[in-house]
């Protein structure tokens, strides 16, 4: 018996089988939280009689907007702004073909009208949400230096936007958001962090710190995940379900990073508060969380005891009764992750009365569910020893 079940099966195949399993749980699933944001206002720009403004002339727009009377320059800037904030195909391309991208970071340089500063931010911030062409526009017409220039303003607003535009810049993917780290924006970015913060502000600097957590080919360099990790530390224990949602995500993809990161994030202290939170009353932040804690419990056997030394199996029994099928599959991926590891590991998720819970998923869950809990039973098998292996018979 010994021969056959462990034949080919060894603990780095093991292994292989794991991480194999959350790559796939990865191509089956769409992102979380959105790469890049468009700032919309709530209506849409109407004049002072109340109707929808005319449509305007692009030509004569970009003429105002270049004009050296700060008053029609704001006019103009803001009625840009106003076309990009457009709910259905705002006019990106053609804006920026008629040359409006250097008149709006010129505009981000005049330090003595915030309020065309905040304009200009705005619109450079809804350009740089659409296509990577078009994001790629903004960052060669020499944007990213002033934005960060613009996170020292001393207007609140300002500095929320340039984060904004930021934020959608590093969404773009590994290659912008290591540009803009090289240019010095964590720093600046982790010290809105604090207790007086408006919770919109905050909840921008939360998304941005997930973008800068997302891609992982390659993954952000050692330095920021080191910066970042304390951030996240306090953050993960913010009441706002928004950033407590976009806090428990980056930790999820830093988990997703291998070995070297999963200890990283365990040696930053977050962990017992990550457990936590697979009970969170939010189903966004169980989901999130259940993610990261499966990340990691992918690592080494000793990085799982990490995990089921916080008590996190006692979650499982909520977990795995959900109504929503998605967490239950995450919730026996994890548990299929466990049950790969050594003896007293299986012996645990035995101690725990999940088999059972285990099992009856593998008899009545979804297809996907179904799967993930039938290695959940194999792992048991190859890794257990013969009265677990028994106990499973039985």
């Amino acid at each position: 018996m010994e021969s056959f079940k462990n034949k080919g099966k060894d603990q780095d195949e093991m292994r292989r089988r794991r991480t194999e399993v959350a790559v796939e749980l990865r191509k089956n699933k769409r992102d979380e939280t959105l790469l890049k944001r468009r700032n919309v206002p709530v209506t849409d720009a109407v004049d002072e009689d109340g109707d929808k403004e005319a449509p305007v002339q692009l030509d004569q727009l970009i003429q105002q907007a270049a004009n050296p009377d700060e008053t029609v320059q704001y006019t103009a800037v803001t009625a840009v702004r106003k076309l990009l904030s457009s709910d259905r195909n705002p006019p990106i391309d053609p804006l920026i073909q008629c040359g409006i991208l250097p008149i709006l970071v010129n505009c981000l340089r005049n330090t003595t009208n915030p309020a065309l500063q905040f304009e200009a931010a705005w619109a450079l911030t809804n350009i740089a949400s659409g296509t990577s062409e078009q994001t790629a526009e903004v960052v060669r017409a020499n944007a990213v230096p002033l934005f960060l220039e613009l996170l020292h303003s001393p207007h609140q607003n300002v500095c929320e936007q340039a984060v904004w535009a930021l934020g959608n810049i590093i969404g773009d993917g590994p290659e912008l958001r290591d540009y803009v780290i090289s240019l010095g924006m964590v720093q600046p970015l982790l010290n809105f962090i604090q207790p007086d913060i408006p919770i919109t502000f905050l909840r921008n600097v939360s998304w941005v710190i997930v973008n800068l957590c997302r891609n992982k080919d390659p993954p952000p360099p050692p330095q920021t995940l080191r910066e970042i990790l304390p951030a996240l530390n306090v953050l993960v224990h913010h009441v706002d379900t928004n950033v407590l949602v976009d806090t428990v995500w980056a930790l999820s993809y830093l988990t997703d990073g291998g070995t070297e990161q999963i200890q990283m994030v365990i040696d930053s202290g977050v962990l017992p508060k990550l457990v936590h939170l697979l009970s969170h009353r939010e189903t966004k932040v169980q989901t999130a969380a259940v993610r990261a804690v499966g990340n990691i419990v992918t690592g080494t056997d000793d990085q799982t005891q990490a995990v089921l030394n916080c008590d996190a199996l006692s979650h499982f029994h909520i977990l795995l009764n959900h109504p929503k099928e998605k967490i239950c599959k995450e919730a026996v991926w994890f548990l299929s992750n466990v049950t790969a590891g050594n003896h007293v590991q299986v012996q645990a998720v035995i101690d725990s009365q999940l088999i059972p819970l285990i099992i009856t998923h593998l008899d009545k869950g979804e297809f996907q569910t179904q799967k993930e809990a039938a290695w959940a039973v194999s792992n048991m098998t190859i890794s257990g020893n013969k009265e677990q292996v028994s106990y499973l018979v039985l």
